[in-house]
């Protein structure tokens, strides 16, 4: 287990064994979620384009319509309120 100290301005810094986990660098947003029971989960939000770009290209799909995509965005959100 890794733990931090947070200090009286409610700052901690995150253990260099997380970052390197994480692939974090300076200047990269980290978003907190916090759950049912209690429990704040961390996750990089930035990430640099050449580590994302291609991944969702595949060879054999056809575009998807602004229709299908609102309504796979509407489908999300329903699910993730429930």
């Amino acid at each position: 287990m890794t733990l931090a100290t947070m200090t009286s301005k409610g700052q901690i810094t995150i253990p260099k064994e997380i970052r390197d986990s994480l692939k974090l660098s300076t200047g990269d947003k980290i978003e907190f979620i916090l759950t049912n029971s209690r429990e704040a989960l961390l996750r990089p939000v930035s990430k640099k384009v050449d580590e994302v770009f291609g991944r969702l290209y595949q060879p054999n799909r056809n575009p998807a319509s602004i229709e299908e995509m609102n309504a796979a965005i509407a489908k999300r959100i329903r699910a993730r309120i429930k």
